[in-house]
């Protein structure tokens, strides 16, 4: 019995431009083929088990020929495979959707096609160039910009395209840049139309080049501007200065490695990512439980203690984890809670519980500091922690007269391997800012990176507050960046802060 293909549209290459149903069809996949101009992250929402085909083709290097990937979707169909088509911007505008649809048809396979955002539109629009405006123009065409070559003659009429729609967009049109100009010159369009190319467009790497018809291509060559690329024709154009909201973001175009462990990475980098980041994941770290012997017998006399302070949202799970193992939260009547920082009390707050205390300063000396006049002496404080810690906080509840009692409840373990590719990119000096969100983070890419540890000092270093910053530079590295606010948004923010006026958005890079 055969399968099913689904012809998906993987949007102009931010993956968030992918549709909620393709998203959908694509986790329910056995196969996988996709092109060179999707993003890969994508992939990850594969369904275990499910077989990843690359089928890219650029120009002069064409992984699977069209012939070939037709062949292969019936081939894999008729085998009763659930089967995702992965096609960058939307596969029935120049993305050969529709032949791929004719010899499924042919040869009797369902298929089913899931509309993608197309680069036509969305490309511009990261630009800051909208394809209609009521004042300016009310059509739009969407042209190829590579045509076949084995056609004997153009199928595009040259002389009512040049002045018969107000926006022209050309896809694929950088090596043909030449020739669409002469032809829209010789048959009408001004010389002094407004022209803009785009590369790499929705993607944090976009560059724009603005011109006319009569400068574009010299702008293009002084640049090495080259594909992939969208070219827009159009008095549109002239709006991008005013429009423009991508690319002038504080860290648009900043490469930023993340390195907080894989479980908590999301977080920072979806914040980097809105700030017009690229971030480079590279956990140095995992989270790890530790047996809980010792988080028993804490729990079996949780009325006997005054405060329990976590420092940390990674403490937070496998306490409240054994707390339901061998009892549960009403034991918790009459004990105060704290927390160092807001992402703390955000974890226990999902356990029901509201914090009694987070300082302003998210530091040991912060948290010392508003306890300080809470009268803790001859309280008894629980503090469940990192099964390794610096002494600071428990000698310092000490001196303020508490009785302390420390239960290690997770440890963090070390990455000992490192993504080639990410190793590369440091080496080569291809990251611009490298994060750091705990001591333990430096010391695990220090570790991993070995002798070649002082290649680091070819990006700026951004810590999260103070004591991972003092780890940082006692390893050897050039801290350039600390948060003020030692949070996530507050690094992120630093970071920002640090670029702002900058020009996140220069032209051609």
């Amino acid at each position: 019995m055969a399968g099913m293909v689904f012809l998906i549209g993987a949007g102009p290459g931010d993956p968030g431009l992918i549709t909620v149903k393709g998203l959908r069809c694509l986790a329910r996949a056995d196969v996988i083929i996709y092109d060179r101009l999707v993003d890969e992250s994508l992939l990850k929402e594969a369904k275990p088990g499910a077989e990843v085909i690359y089928a890219g083709k650029a120009a002069q290097d064409h992984a699977l020929s069209q012939e070939e990937i037709n062949a292969l979707l019936v081939a894999e169909a008729s085998k009763g495979k659930t089967v995702a088509r992965l096609k960058g911007g939307d596969p029935f505008v120049f993305g050969r959707g529709g032949e791929e649809a004719e010899a499924l048809e042919a040869a009797g396979i369902p298929f089913e096609v899931v509309p993608g955002v197309t680069a036509a539109v969305a490309v511009p629009a990261y630009a800051g160039i909208p394809v209609t405006h009521r004042d300016l123009t009310s059509s739009v065409a969407i042209v190829t910009g590579h045509e076949d070559p084995t056609k004997e003659e153009s199928k595009i009429a040259w002389d009512k395209l040049a002045t018969g729609a107000g926006t022209l967009v050309f896809l694929m049109g950088m090596q043909n840049l030449p020739a669409i100009v002469e032809k829209l010159l010789q048959n009408g369009r001004p010389s002094s139309t407004p022209v803009a190319l785009i590369r790499w467009g929705t993607r944090p790497r976009q560059a724009t080049i603005v011109g006319t018809l009569d400068d574009i291509i010299t702008r293009a060559q002084e640049a090495g501007f080259g594909p992939p690329a969208v070219v827009v024709v159009g008095e549109v154009v002239a709006l991008r200065d005013k429009l423009r909201w991508f690319d002038n973001r504080p860290l648009f175009g900043k490469r930023v490695l993340v390195t907080r462990s894989r479980s908590q990475a999301s977080g920072l980098s979806q914040l980097l990512s809105d700030a017009g980041a690229e971030p480079v994941e590279q956990p140095t770290i995992r989270i790890e439980p530790v047996p809980d012997e010792g988080l028993q017998r804490s729990l079996s006399r949780l009325a006997d203690y005054a405060w329990i302070i976590f420092t940390s949202p990674n403490g937070v799970g496998p306490f409240f984890k054994g707390l339901s193992r061998y009892g549960d939260s009403r034991q918790l009547k009459g004990v105060k809670v704290c927390a160092l920082g807001p992402a703390t009390a955000a974890a226990f707050s999902g356990y029901g519980i509201v914090a009694d205390l987070i300082p302003q300063d998210y530091s040991t000396e912060g948290l010392l500091a508003a306890l300080g006049p809470l009268n803790l002496k001859g309280a008894r404080v629980l503090l469940p922690r990192a099964e390794v810690v610096p002494p600071e906080l428990a000698s310092g509840l000490a001196w303020l007269g508490a009785t302390v009692e420390e239960v290690a409840v997770y440890r963090t373990v070390p990455v000992l391997e490192m993504d080639p590719k990410v190793k590369e990119m440091l080496l080569q000096g291809q990251v611009d800012i490298a994060t750091f969100t705990s001591s333990s983070t430096v010391k695990g890419l220090m570790a991993m990176l070995k002798d070649e540890g002082a290649e680091l000092q070819k990006c700026l270093i951004a810590c999260i507050g103070p004591e991972t910053a003092k780890t940082a530079r006692e390893l050897g590295l050039r801290v350039g960046v600390v948060a003020q606010e030692h949070t996530i948004p507050g690094l992120v923010k630093a970071l920002a802060e640090r670029y702002a006026g900058q020009g996140g958005g220069n032209e051609a890079k």
